[in-house]
């Protein structure tokens, strides 16, 4: 029975410890201005489109691909659900 509640009680404390980190980065995240993320935002988005493109990671596959060909099972499973074709990402 002790053991027990030992865990309860470890629960509600990690309970409250996450909700305590939760709150603090809330704090510290709204603590910007919308004109400050707005300005991050840009300077994020300038700096990826300066950089060069490093060759690791860059496609191995040419830049002319033909899409993929649907599945029979998927085109099946659209048709029984009345979905369109699912979507690949």
């Amino acid at each position: 029975m002790r053991l027990s509640k030992l865990f309860g009680v470890a629960g509600i404390v990690g309970v409250a410890a996450t909700g305590a980190v939760l709150a603090r980065h809330e704090r510290s995240r709204r603590a910007y201005s919308a004109e400050e993320v707005r300005a991050r935002l840009q300077g994020r988005v300038a700096e990826t489109a300066s950089a060069s493109l490093d060759p690791d990671l860059a496609p191995d596959w040419p830049a002319e691909v033909e899409p993929p060909r649907r599945h029979p099972l998927e085109a099946a499973l659209s048709a029984v659900m009345r979905i369109g074709p699912l979507r690949r990402y």
